[in-house]
C-alpha cells in the first residue's frame, strides 16, 4: 500500500515541468503547497506535515530513507542489503536501521540518483560502480542479480571536520613522540606508504599527515573516486579514474594518471590506493626526485604489505624479482602500518624504516611499536616504543630539521 507522502509525491512529480530544472527552494515550495493541499482533507498535524515535505524533498533531491543516517555526524557507515534490510555503524558497533523501508522501486532510484550527481554510469551492462557523494563520502554500488539478494549501497562516511594528528592523539591512536616524529618525515619529504585492514583509517590517516605538507609543493592527487580531503595545500591538482562507457569514453586508469601526472610538474604525487600494477608506475615517480609521496595498500602487516607491493608491482612490468625489491628499497622510504584493536578503536601500530636487502627481502628498521599494557574497562591501552632510531637522515639534513632521536 503506498503511503501517504508517497501519494503527495506523485502529485508534486504530476505538476513539474520536467522540460526545466527546479531550483530547491522552488521544490521545496511545491511540496509544502501539495502537502497543505493533502493535509485540509486529512488534517495533518504540524509534525506530520514537516516530516512529509522532508521525506519527499529527501526523495527528490537527497537519499530518500538513508538522509537521517547521512546527517548523523556519529555515524561513519552506512551498508544497504537489497530493500529488505539497512544497517549503520556508530562507535565501531552495527545497528540494523528499523526507522523506514525501502521498496525495489525507490532503491533503483536511490541508485541511479547516486550515479547520476557523479556523472556516473551504473546499469545492466556496468553493474559495478565506485563513486563519492557530494560531501565526500565514497560509495560502492553493487545492482542486482551481481548482488543475489538485491542491490547493495555501501556508504563509508568522512568527517565533516578535517582530522588532524592532534585529534588522533586525543583518540589515542598514536602518542605525541610519534606525531612529531611524522611531521618531520612529512615536512622532510619521506615517501611514506601506509598499510591496514579494511575500516583501520588509512585515508583518514593520510588526510592528517597531508597538513604538514609544505605550503610551497605541487601536489597532485591520484584515486579511483577522488576523496581525499587535504588541508591548506594550496598548489593542489586532485586526478580521478574513469570507466569506460557505451558512448564511446575510453577507460583513464591510476597507471594513465601516473603517467599524466609526471608530466604535470609535480613535487609529491599522492595516490589514494594501489591494488594492482600502477604500484610500478608509483614507485617510478618514487624513484624520480617526487620526494614526500604517500599512498596505502590493504595488507594485515607491514611484512605482507612488501609482500602484497611485490606481487603489484611484478604485475606491472615483467622484469627480475630482484629489480623489483630494488626499486621499493629505493622508492619507498617507510611505512606505517595501522589496526583496529578488539575495541574497535583505530591505532597506528608499526612504523618501520626501508633499509636495504638482507638475505633476499627487504630489511625493515623498526622504529615505533604498539605495546598493549592493558584492558580497562573493554579499552585496550598501551605505549608506544621506541625500538631504533631513523637511519637515513639525509634528507632531514637537507632540510635543515632537526631530529635528536
Amino acid at each position: 500500500m503506498e503511503a501517504p507522502w508517497q501519494e503527495i509525491k506523485r502529485q508534486v512529480m504530476d505538476g513539474l515541468d520536467m522540460s526545466r530544472e527546479f531550483t530547491d527552494e522552488e521544490l521545496r515550495e511545491r511540496i509544502a503547497l501539495a502537502v497543505r493541499s493533502y493535509s485540509k482533507e486529512k488534517l495533518l498535524s504540524l509534525k506530520v506535515r514537516e516530516s512529509y515535505e522532508e521525506q519527499i524533498f529527501n526523495s527528490f533531491r537527497r537519499l530518500d530513507v538513508l538522509q537521517e543516517l547521512l546527517d548523523d555526524p556519529e555515524v561513519t557507515e552506512i551498508m544497504v542489503n537489497g530493500e529488505a534490510h539497512i544497517f549503520y555503524e556508530k562507535a565501531g558497533a552495527l545497528y540494523p536501521w528499523t526507522k523506514a523501508e525501502l521498496s525495489r522501486e525507490r532503491l533503483g532510484d536511490m541508485i541511479q540518483q547516486i550515479a547520476g550527481s557523479a556523472n556516473r554510469a551504473v546499469n545492466e551492462a556496468n553493474p559495478i560502480l565506485d563513486t563519492r557523494l557530494s560531501d565526500g563520502s565514497r560509495v560502492n554500488i553493487v545492482l542486482e542479480p551481481v548482488s543475489v539478494e538485491g542491490s547493495c549501497i555501501s556508504i563509508r562516511k568522512f568527517s565533516k571536520k578535517p582530522m588532524t594528528l592532534e585529534r588522533l592523539m586525543e583518540l589515542e591512536s598514536l602518542s605525541q613522540e610519534v606525531a612529531e616524529f611524522l611531521k618531520l618525515l612529512v615536512q622532510a619529504g619521506y615517501n611514506i606508504f601506509i598499510s591496514g585492514g579494511t575500516g583501520c583509517g588509512k585515508t583518514t590517516f593520510l588526510n592528517a599527515l597531508s597538513a604538514y605538507i609544505p605550503k610551497t609543493d605541487r601536489v597532485i592527487t591520484i584515486e579511483d573516486s577522488a576523496e581525499l580531503q587535504f588541508q591548506n595545500v594550496p598548489n593542489l591538482v586532485r586526478l580521478e579514474t574513469r570507466n569506460a562507457n557505451g558512448q564511446g569514453a575510453e577507460e583513464i586508469s591510476i597507471r594513465d594518471l601516473i603517467r599524466t601526472a609526471l608530466r604535470m610538474r609535480p613535487d609529491r604525487i599522492v595516490v589514494g590506493e594501489v591494488r594492482g600494477a600502477e604500484a610500478w608506475d608509483m614507485f617510478q615517480a618514487m624513484n624520480t626526485g617526487h620526494d614526500g609521496s604517500l599512498s596505502t595498500g590493504h595488507a594485515n602487516s607491514d611484512r605482507d604489505m612488501l609482500l602484497r607491493l611485490e606481487t603489484m608491482m611484478a604485475m606491472g612490468e615483467k622484469v627480475d624479482f630482484s629489480v623489483i625489491q630494488r626499486q621499493i628499497v629505493t622508492g619507498l622510504d617507510i611505512l606505517i602500518h595501522l589496526g583496529r584493536m578488539r575495541d574497535r578503536t583505530r591505532k597506528v601500530l608499526q612504523i618501520s624504516e626501508l633499509c636495504g636487502i638482507k638475505n633476499g627481502e627487504i630489511y625493515l628498521n623498526t622504529l615505533y611499536r604498539f605495546q598493549e599494557t592493558g584492558v580497562k574497562g573493554e579499552k585496550v591501552h598501551g605505549i608506544w616504543k621506541k625500538e631504533s632510531s631513523l637511519q637515513n637522515r639525509q634528507k632531514l639534513e637537507e632540510k635543515g630539521l632537526a631530529y635528536s632521536g
